[in-house]
């Protein structure tokens, strides 16, 4: 089945490049493409298409106005071209906040051919928006941290030994938004790969940390997991685990993508299977493809409680999917209630 695709980019340079891109491809269609989000609305009213391509900075309304107000009248699968510049990267993270499944980068102009890789990830990416569920989101108000209440230092040493894994991809970033920021600050350690690119993550865990309980922070090789701590993996870097004297540490390192994927959840969800095992507690979240599937049915295995997001919260069901039909998972569970269940893990 082809999927249909709407550009809207004020550059025309810029549309007909990625028309050029994508015209070779047999799964897509591009059905039209506008300057600005104005004379975009009334074609997509008329045509709906199965995905957007938006840019973010343009004349008239910007491209978050517009993806802020087309998923409130009728959503539509949106993936974000941008720049990925600290500016335009920042414009991309609110509008993943605003609904958005996906963030490409823009092709750079001057280039007689786009490199086949990045042409490929742009395609797919844009073959799995269009069978994703775009859903409105509600965003959490920021507020001040609570304190986490002091705690029996032996308890909270022995409570470091509980480690709690988590693996997403497209629609990741609301879903991770949605379990963190119903967390207390005393939570467990948590430890997150989630598929964004280099100059995304410090950025988003900074936004989480401005709205949730926890802290949230990238992971720096040599970090320790602790109790209230949140350590997302750095994009364009593996993201493992060890264990030493009692206490969990993450080790970040480049390498080969793994799954096509670096971060790759695979490679953190495997790095436990030895280092924690049974004290371990593993979610894997929405998201294309089947990264961590593999990692996921190890730890199972070894007696991880395993956790994957069910198929009408996901925006991608493919990860938690994959994960399910290889027998790694414990319970299927809605987003919704992810949040009690690491609590629960944390008590037992």
């Amino acid at each position: 089945m082809v999927a249909t695709v709407y550009i809207v980019d004020d550059s025309a340079l810029m549309r007909q490049t990625l028309t050029h891109l994508l015209r070779d491809d047999k799964e897509l269609e591009v059905i039209g493409s506008a300057p600005n989000p104005l004379l975009a609305a009334p074609a997509i009213a008329k045509r709906r298409p199965d995905v957007l391509l938006l840019d973010i900075e343009m004349p008239g309304m910007d491209g978050l106005t517009f993806l802020r107000q087309q998923m409130e009248r009728e959503p539509i699968p949106t993936v974000i071209c941008s720049t990925l510049t600290t500016e335009g990267s920042r414009a991309a993270l609110d509008a993943l906040a605003a609904g958005a499944v996906a963030v490409v980068a823009k092709p750079r102009l001057g280039l007689k051919q786009f490199l086949e890789d990045s042409r490929r990830e742009l395609c797919q990416t844009l073959r799995s928006a269009a069978r994703a569920t775009a859903r409105q989101v509600s965003r959490a108000s920021a507020q001040p941290r609570a304190a986490a209440p002091a705690a029996n230092p032996l308890a909270s040493v022995l409570a470091m030994n509980r480690p709690v894994l988590i693996g997403s991809s497209t629609g990741g970033t609301q879903a991770i938004e949605a379990i963190l920021t119903a967390l207390p600050a005393d939570a467990p350690g948590i430890a997150i790969v989630q598929h964004m690119p280099e100059k995304f993550t410090a950025m988003y865990a900074e936004r989480l940390d401005q709205i949730c309980a926890v802290r949230v922070r990238e992971a720096r090789d040599g970090d320790r997991l602790e109790r209230g701590l949140v350590l997302i993996a750095p994009g364009g870097r593996h993201m493992q685990l060890r264990k030493a004297g009692g206490q969990y540490f993450a080790v970040v390192a480049d390498g080969p993508p793994v799954n096509r994927h670096k971060p790759s959840v695979d490679v953190l969800f495997r790095s436990a299977v030895d280092c924690a095992g049974k004290d371990a507690l593993a979610l894997i979240l929405t998201g294309m493809g089947d990264d961590g599937a593999r990692g996921m049915a190890a730890l199972h295995a070894r007696g991880a409680q395993t956790l994957a997001q069910d198929e009408a919260s996901c925006v991608v069901f493919g990860m938690p999917k994959e994960a399910v039909a290889r027998g790694g998972v414990d319970e299927v569970l809605p987003l919704k209630e992810m949040a009690a269940a690491i609590l629960a893990f944390d008590r037992r």
